[in-house]
């Protein structure tokens, strides 16, 4: 059930009070906010109510899937910086059949579509998605359909979830575990591998541009922080050397000097 805006917004204020400098908004498909309450998407009023807060140097989204996407929060966006580029949107599968399997209410021209909308209205984003690998009735050429799309596209992000059947569900209820575990982590190691050498590519890239970055924590040898393309404990991370005068928390403008598949090196800009 959607919580008020003006709920929302009291909460934000207490952790704006206790110097919480990025909020993370989390709801099971926040494309879904407000309509149980209001009747109507509230998403993008409840962004724009706590963009007011101005000691929110970011504000990230978490999650927004396919169906109902609320296009305004693209326009939003585009307008405010402090709001992540950062749009994580599960897809789960690309296949028509396997989306009608997992009973989706999108299919895969609609998938296609929004996606290619998010590149266009907002090239500069990172796009991150989810999917489900081994899902009952998946075939080899569903997963090869999978693999394609994620070569093509070069998603920014991407994590691939092995396929469990869990008690309760509607795929526990409706349908056989007919995978077997072996071809299912197979499976997951091929899209991750694919992802793997985008993911590098990508990050190559970035090697000579300076990226905002907050510090989380420092670790031995490094602080660790993250870019807004980033979200804690999922993406990316940058590593900076210890021997900076840094703190968890600060904001700094950082220089990528190196890069790894699922890391980036760089150095305060001075």
């Amino acid at each position: 059930m959607s919580r008020s805006i003006e709920d929302i917004v009291s909460e934000a204020h207490s952790l704006a009070g206790n110097g919480v400098k990025e909020l993370i908004l989390i709801g099971q498909d926040l494309s879904y906010y407000g309509i149980d309450l209001y009747k109507t998407q509230k998403l993008p009023e409840l962004v724009t109510e706590l963009l007011k807060i101005q000691s929110f140097e970011w504000i990230r989204l978490h999650y927004l899937y396919p169906a109902n996407f609320p296009p305004a929060i693209l326009n939003l966006m585009k307008e405010n910086p402090r709001i992540c580029k950062y749009i994580d949107i599960p897809i789960q599968h690309i296949s028509e059949r396997m989306l009608d399997l997992m009973k989706r209410s999108h299919d895969t021209a609609e998938t296609r579509e929004l996606l290619a909308t998010i590149r266009k209205e907002l090239p500069d984003a990172a796009i991150r998605t989810t999917l489900i690998s081994g899902h009952p009735g998946e075939t080899e050429n569903d997963h090869n359909e999978l693999r394609k799309f994620i070569s093509d596209f070069r998603f920014d992000r991407l994590g691939v979830f092995t396929y469990s059947h869990e008690d309760g569900t509607y795929a526990w209820k409706n349908y056989a575990d007919d995978i077997p575990q072996k071809t299912k982590e197979s499976r997951v190691a091929e899209l991750m591998s694919v992802q793997q050498a985008i993911s590098g590519e990508l990050n190559t890239e970035k090697i000579g541009k300076v990226f905002k970055v907050i510090i989380d924590r420092r670790e031995g040898e490094f602080f660790t922080g993250r870019t807004e393309y980033d979200s804690p404990e999922v993406d990316n991370e940058v590593l900076i050397s210890s021997e900076y005068d840094l703190h968890p928390g600060e904001f700094h403008d950082i220089l990528i000097t190196g890069a790894t598949e699922f890391d980036l090196y760089g150095d305060p800009v001075k």
